[in-house]
């Protein structure tokens, strides 16, 4: 039997991972979770005005299977939908502006960029019908041991493909035209990853498939899954920082040693399994692996800072062309790729916790606003998009991978029984990848402890599956 397991992070991965590890070995495995900061990681609130708000991470795609179950599970509920509309502003004009009207939009669309807007949702969807095998997979026990596996499974060299090469390469191709990408896709990108129209394809789809179809959030802040899991599996939440990992063996068998500074100093532990879900990267965690032979390589590849500025204030509409600032009609304004544009996007938000009788502030009022940048908002910039405020709160973060298209994927397994579950990020970066690689990376230990290789990285699995039915 598996003595005590570890996983380093609790954030949704670890979270996750940790649920998914007692699933698979049963309720008499030892969990230690490693926290340095706050459980939930990057899923974190703001407080203005006695009201919690999302900083980031705030919205779930409808079909994000995992992250149903497990609001379902906890016994969570999805936050009460507040109706707002967004449009694409270019620093000069809109390019882009949504109605009231669904079939209005759809005209619009059409008028503006003709059939490009029924290629680009061709192509989301093929991407992510495809995708959506994972969970049958998953649900038979099957699982991958590289990211590159995984995505062979599921939609073949077309899709590791589409993690080196851009998104506007991948639409270009399927007759998507410049303009659409230059105006549409590329503020979708900007909203989400922050990033422009040459992050991969596959990154890209993903990001698309969310500004499209239905999301939700969380009733009272998507960080409740976190603590929500852990107190599920009952997992022993240890607040430090992991420092490194050495390797030892104990009759035949590999023993990770964690090492950790806490409060009260440093520390170290033995496991039979450890599971990392902190970024390894440089500049993001200086950490350590002694004794391993050959040793662990270096993981390539940075990590795009962003900053998110929640600002309670009145919007000067006149910057965007509305004088008036009763008549400004967006609670969701996107940017295109302009060079003197100083940020990405900005969202009037709502708390997280909802009432029946919330309604949104009306545009001349002063409310909430989360506005994405690359870099700090300075004074001038807050007065530009802003008449006053009372207050700003900004958090700067390590957000998304920097995606260069030719970089290959990082590891999920490091060792025997030590594996890397945010490499994920670099195939895509949401909510649902990573609980879709922590149910993997639970299945890969589960299979490779009981030697079960039938489980690991089969081919033809779609015929498989249908057999065992």
């Amino acid at each position: 039997p598996l003595s005590p397991a570890a996983v380093v992070g609790a954030g949704l991965g670890g979270s996750a991972a940790a649920y998914f590890l007692q699933q698979q070995f049963g309720p008499q495995v030892q969990l230690d979770v490693y926290e340095a900061a706050g459980v939930g990681g990057r899923l974190a609130t703001v407080t203005v005005n006695k009201q919690q708000y999302e900083s980031r991470g705030a919205s779930i795609h409808a079909l994000s299977l995992h992250m149903q179950d497990f609001v379902k599970i906890l016994g969570l509920k999805h936050r009460r939908e507040v109706a707002g509309k967004s449009a694409i502003f270019s620093g000069e004009h809109f390019v882009l502006e949504e109605t009231d009207w669904y079939l209005l939009n759809l005209f619009r669309l059409w008028w503006h960029y003709g059939i490009s807007f029924l290629r680009l949702q061709m192509w989301v969807e093929e991407v992510m019908e495809k995708f959506m095998r994972i969970y049958k997979y998953q649900a038979h026990g099957y699982a991958f041991s590289s990211l590159e596996e995984l995505l062979r499974s599921l939609g073949g060299e077309a899709f590791v493909n589409m993690t080196q090469r851009s998104v506007a390469e991948s639409l270009l191709e399927v007759g998507v035209t410049q303009r659409f990408v230059d105006d549409v896709i590329a503020a979708v990108l900007r909203s989400s990853y922050g990033q422009s129209v040459l992050v991969p394809a596959f990154a890209g789809a993903m990001s698309l498939a969310g500004a499209q179809g239905s999301t939700w959030a969380v009733e009272g802040g998507n960080k409740l899954v976190c603590s929500g899991l852990l107190k599920l599996t009952k997992a022993n939440v240890i607040s430090a920082r992991v420092t490194g990992i050495s390797l030892h063996s104990s009759e035949g068998r590999p023993l990770y040693q964690v090492h950790y500074e806490s409060p009260k100093g440093q520390g170290s532990a033995f496991y039979d399994l450890v599971v990392l879900t902190t970024p390894l990267h440089p500049g993001r965690s200086n950490f350590t692996f002694d004794n391993f032979d050959p040793p662990i390589a270096d993981f390539p590849g940075a990590f795009q800072p962003s900053v998110t500025s929640v600002v309670h204030g009145y919007l000067n509409s006149s910057y965007f062309g509305f004088p008036d600032p009763k008549l400004f009609p967006f609670t969701s304004i996107l940017t295109t790729d302009t060079p003197d544009l100083f940020f990405h996007a900005m969202d009037n938000i709502c708390p997280v916790n909802i009432s029946a009788a919330f309604r949104r502030k009306q545009p001349q009022e002063a409310a909430v606003w989360r506005v994405l940048s690359q870099q700090p908002l300075d004074k001038q910039q807050l007065k530009t998009l802003f008449r006053s405020y009372y207050s700003v709160q900004v958090a700067e973060w390590q957000a998304y991978p920097r995606y260069d298209a030719a970089k290959a994927l990082p590891p999920i397994v490091l060792h025997e029984n030590l594996f890397y579950l945010s490499g994920v990020e670099w195939v895509a970066s949401s909510m649902e990848m990573v609980a879709v690689a922590a149910k993997n990376v639970a299945l890969l230990a589960y299979n490779r402890w009981r030697q079960d290789l039938e489980k690991i990285d089969q081919k033809d699995l779609m015929h498989k599956v249908k057999t065992e039915l």
